[in-house]
């Protein structure tokens, strides 16, 4: 990866640095996009486009989509007024598809193949959706690796949530089907070479179904890569999520030698014991009812006012 795979834009009004004193490594579902409609609020476009013009990375690192990154981060950052000179870099489908934007627009969009769903259990699930889960979720037309389904914004969290436990149970059944091993939390079934290659990702909106050789320790690496690419190594790192597989970025961060402090927006599920500080809402004084976007938000506007933008 060399600094030609990312839009070219230059301009006098932002900071480029190449020893930032933070970089940002974000999840969206959480904290910066609400579980519960989805799309981004204003205050939080507001601030991210104002640290990315004091010359902090910003860097998304995400099981979403590169389309719906554009949709519902990009377009809203360039309607804000993002500076011409600002690259954001996206890293989608936890590592397999990757692209950086400016306020021209989306760079290529990579992808990489070798980490993707085979295509025929793909449209298999796809059916299985739409005969037997449609009133509950849908199936992700904008995967390019992972195979995902999602509930519908307006069925009622406890309904698909029980409805999401039988849709894994036949999508499982299914990937035995074809011969393929999986996992889901504790729950290993090998294929007949012994060999678990894909998992089973639950989450409060989705199930998400992918190569194990994906994670946001995978969208870590892809993040220093591509900031390396513009000679840019940060002095310090904040990673940003709502569950305990976001974890995976800070650890990877700590191991490689990376200073990382890592933010839980969703605390409630349990804060593990790690090398590095975890921080919650409670550290900006904030009550415990305070979570998902609302910290998200809390946080990015601290961050803002810290680097004094």
């Amino acid at each position: 990866m060399t600094a030609s795979d990312f839009p070219a834009s230059s301009s006098p009004g932002v900071r480029l640095l190449s020893t930032p004193p933070l970089a940002l490594l974000l999840d969206v579902d959480g904290p910066v996009a609400s579980p519960v409609t989805r799309d981004v609020q204003p205050g939080i476009i507001a601030d991210m486009v104002a640290l990315a013009s004091a010359g902090i990375p910003v860097i998304f690192n995400t099981g979403r989509s590169d389309t719906f990154i554009r949709e519902q981060v990009m377009e809203p950052m360039i309607a804000a007024g993002m500076p011409a000179g600002t690259v954001i870099h996206a890293i989608c489908e936890k590592g397999a598809v990757w692209f950086s934007y400016t306020a021209a627009g989306p760079g290529p969009i990579h992808v990489d193949h070798e980490l993707a769903v085979p295509k025929a259990y793909g449209d298999d699930v796809r059916r299985l959706v739409a005969e037997d889960y449609s009133a509950h979720m849908f199936f992700d037309e904008t995967k390019r690796a992972m195979v995902s389904v999602e509930q519908h914004i307006e069925v009622p969290s406890a309904d698909y949530l029980a409805e999401q436990q039988l849709f894994d149970s036949d999508a499982m059944d299914l990937m035995g089907r074809h011969g393929m091993g999986v996992v889901r939390l504790d729950h290993h079934v090998p294929n007949s070479d012994d060999v678990v290659d894909y998992r089973f990702d639950p989450t409060i909106i989705s199930t998400d179904i992918e190569s194990v050789r994906l994670g946001k320790d995978l969208g870590a690496s892809r993040a220093v890569e591509m900031l390396a690419a513009q000679s840019i190594t940060p002095q310090a790192w904040r990673t940003m999520g709502d569950s305990r597989t976001d974890y995976a970025m800070a650890d990877w961060l700590h191991h490689n030698d990376h200073p990382v402090k890592h933010v839980d927006v969703r605390p409630a599920d349990g804060v593990p014991v790690k090398p590095y500080d975890v921080l919650t809402a409670r550290d900006l004084g904030l009550g415990s009812h305070v979570i998902h976007d609302d910290a998200g938000a809390a946080f990015l506007r601290s961050w803002r006012e810290a680097v004094g933008n």
